[in-house]
């Protein structure tokens, strides 16, 4: 049986961890930044931890990392 291919989009925004946990970016950190505090914007520039429904799709679009 051929290998699965890694959808290359959900590459390039999401990040699998050794214990199988996916990270993906904030948003709201594009621009417009001025008015946002030093706070919201240090927590923006945080990944965020994949939870719940979308999770198993993720998953099955890197199969190989």
């Amino acid at each position: 049986m051929p290998k699965m291919k890694t959808n290359s989009a959900a590459r390039k925004r999401f990040r699998k961890t050794g214990t199988g946990k996916v990270f993906h970016r904030h948003t709201n950190k594009g621009h417009l930044n001025f008015h946002k505090s030093g706070s919201r914007k240090r927590r923006l520039s945080q990944d965020k931890e994949l939870d719940g429904a979308k999770l198993k799709f993720v998953k099955r679009l890197l199969p190989g990392s």
